[in-house]
């Protein structure tokens, strides 16, 4: 069994759904060496998230963001506004979809459906680069 932790940094990205599986991928090349086992994305901030979504049509996270915007709206009375109209509608939508994610690891692949990919969700109109700490742990081809 082995076990293998980077952290990555994401370039900073407009307000959106970001599609960031390659980016995790060349982050943690040993994944390549891994038989069977399991890697764990966690993503260390609390006005973003990640999520697995289909990563084929375009469509898809516009119409999250549109959703997402609907549920947690910037003009809703939040009392936490010190750091501006986006902020707690970020954190709101951050904590319904999470800051952590784990992908069983296949063959030296991520055990994703055909039409999943892993994405960074930019809930902040001008935010700053991302980090991701990548853990993977496995058993290597013998």
């Amino acid at each position: 069994m082995t076990w293998q932790q980077t952290q990555i940094s994401l370039p900073a990205c407009r307000r959106g759904f970001h599609l960031i599986t390659d980016l995790v991928l060349q982050g943690i090349p040993q994944i390549r060496e891994i038989k069977i086992g399991l890697l764990n994305v966690f993503l260390m901030h609390t006005s973003a998230s990640i999520c697995i979504n289909e990563n084929a049509d375009p469509d898809v996270p516009r119409d999250l963001e549109m959703s997402f915007n609907k549920i947690a709206p910037e003009d809703f009375p939040y009392i936490h506004t010190i750091e501006g109209p986006d902020d707690m509608p970020a954190h709101v939508k951050a904590a319904m979809l999470g800051n952590s994610l784990t992908i069983p690891v296949k063959n030296g692949n991520l055990c994703l459906g055909t039409w999943q990919g892993i994405y960074l969700c930019e809930h902040r109109n001008r935010a700053g680069s991302r980090t991701l700490t990548l853990t993977l742990q496995g058993e290597q081809h013998s």
